[in-house]
């Protein structure tokens, strides 16, 4: 006689009584039960330019929704009703937010020069968070909310979504592979050929707001340095200018607009441009030599007012080099391992993935990362240690720049901090 089955409480396939083993070998199914997964609930502060990212964590009856939006501006908060509608809450303020509504995570999209504030508030406050990169303008205080997350023992989360586009990953893939042997050295050169728009007619410009574009834009290319070089810049020098923009005496403040309201990709050459910001004291040009804590040496260079906008990275290993030929979905990266290439004739070419969503999917795929962690903990590709790394490499590349060119030590963080982030805050 068959033997009766009865129900894992792991939640298994059936477990079958001890008895004769069943003559037949047709498989058996098992009917599962499926257990809804209650909706995580995310607050969002600050509804700007970034906002948009939120929607990812908008799904309904899958896992997450945004319940409350944060923003002191009216028209902050009405957009987010045109994307939300009225089963979302909509407040002014953090303190109100806080005091008001139960969040299981909030996700910080606000101006850079808020991140560190938000994020001591609700990291005290026990609430996992999502900060936008960079994590801070100040080293000091990327180092407090280490601190702090750390005492709490609540969930850090930085926004580096360049890890997760196609042609970061790819490029990530081919080293790890040993493809190109043992890399020796990095080098990023960043066109940004929107510069005169993104970055010159807001507080982005203004160093006290945003310390240096090197954290800005450059955080996301030191990070992704690191990440492929497999260490940490301990030593930066760099040279820089403001070339172009603090020539134009165009000027006005543009803080009821936003950069959609000015901006205009017609305008040309950069010296053409109007309503800059009152306040321009960033460069817009920067050149940082690096040195690493594994020997490898990198260069990053990052211009405002070139025609072209991408991002191209070299990475030179001891057996050969790879270069990406574009950095969207459908461009190349060319691979040398011979001597026999030459320009425009690598001995490999790997095609750029396409992504679905922005930033060539890794928009998306960041969000979905950050809540896995904020649910279940454990390691992710976003590394917290890594993001304040970054900054520390633009903050003192910037003061390098400002005093000279003279070489700058770049802190270490404390080893029982590192290692307990590194171990995925458990």
């Amino acid at each position: 006689m068959q033997a009766e089955a009865v129900v894992d409480p792991g939640g298994g396939a059936a477990i079958p009584e001890p008895g004769p083993r069943p003559r037949t070998t047709t498989p058996r199914t098992t009917r599962r039960r499926v257990v809804p997964v209650e909706d995580l609930r995310i607050g969002i502060i600050g509804y700007g330019a970034r906002g948009g990212l939120s929607r990812h964590a908008h799904k309904p009856g899958e896992g997450s929704r945004v319940t409350v939006v944060a923003d002191p501006s009216e028209r902050g908060r009405e957009d987010a009703r045109a994307r939300y509608g009225d089963e979302v809450a909509y407040v002014e303020s953090v303190d109100q937010l806080l005091a008001e509504h139960e969040v299981d995570a909030v996700m910080i999209l606000a101006p850079d020069y808020a991140h560190a504030g938000i994020a001591l508030q609700t990291l005290g406050a026990g609430i996992a968070t999502f900060s936008e990169k960079p994590m801070a303008i100040r080293v000091e205080d990327t180092d407090a909310m280490l601190q702090l997350a750390m005492e709490k023992r609540t969930r850090l989360f930085v926004g580096h979504n360049m890890r997760h586009m196609p042609v970061i990953r790819q490029l990530k893939a081919i080293v790890d592979s040993g493809r190109i042997g043992r890399v020796r050295a990095i080098w990023c050169r960043h066109f940004v050929g929107t510069g005169g728009d993104f970055y010159f007619k807001d507080w982005h410009a203004d160093r006290s707001r945003a310390t240096s574009l090197l954290l800005q834009k450059g955080a996301h290319d030191i990070d992704v340095i690191h990440w492929l070089a497999g260490g940490y810049t301990r030593r930066v020098s760099g040279i820089g200018d403001l070339a172009v923009y603090g020539d134009v005496t165009d000027r006005r403040d543009n803080s009821d607009r936003r950069m959609w309201d000015w901006y205009d990709d017609t305008t040309w050459p950069p010296t053409a441009q109007k309503d800059l910001n009152p306040v321009i004291d960033v460069e817009d040009i920067s050149m940082l030599n690096m040195t690493l804590d594994n020997g490898v040496l990198a260069s990053y260079e990052q211009c405002h007012f070139t025609p072209d906008y991408w991002r191209n990275y070299t990475v030179i290993g001891d057996a050969g080099r790879i270069e990406n030929m574009g950095d969207g979905g459908g461009d190349q990266i060319h691979i040398w391992e011979s001597r026999k290439g030459g320009p425009g004739s690598p001995d490999a070419v790997e095609v750029i993935d396409r992504g679905d969503g922005g930033h060539g999917g890794a928009d998306p795929n960041l969000v979905g990362e950050f809540l896995r962690f904020v649910r279940e903990g454990g390691a992710t590709d976003v590394s917290i240690i890594a993001a304040r790394e970054a900054v520390a490499t633009g903050v003192y590349g910037a003061e390098s720049i400002r005093h000279g060119g003279v070489p700058y030590d770049i802190p270490e963080v404390p080893a029982e901090v590192r290692e307990y982030f590194d171990g995925g805050q458990a």
